[in-house]
């Protein structure tokens, strides 16, 4: 069986990092012009979930270059269709 490449293992870590540093950056935009820390929380937490589904469906939408396509149709244990 093969062992998924590190790049692989560490995509979803690059999403939450990426998503966190974006978000990070409107938190403090928001807590400098409001002085308001609820409210630069509450923004940080908004931002974060919508950078990591926006940044998800991009990722989904990516069609798998050639040597990727072969591997998907290589794999012994993907269940063949009907």
């Amino acid at each position: 069986m093969n062992q998924p490449s590190r790049r692989d293992r560490l995509k979803p870590v690059e999403l939450l990092v990426l998503s966190a540093v974006m978000s990070l950056f409107v938190g403090l935009v928001v807590l400098l012009a409001t002085r308001e820390i609820l409210l630069a929380a509450v923004f940080f937490g908004i931002a974060f979930i919508v950078t990591l589904v926006v940044m998800a469906m991009f990722s989904l939408s990516i069609k798998p270059n050639e040597l990727e396509q072969h591997e998907i149709d290589d794999d012994p244990e993907r269940p063949s269709g009907h």
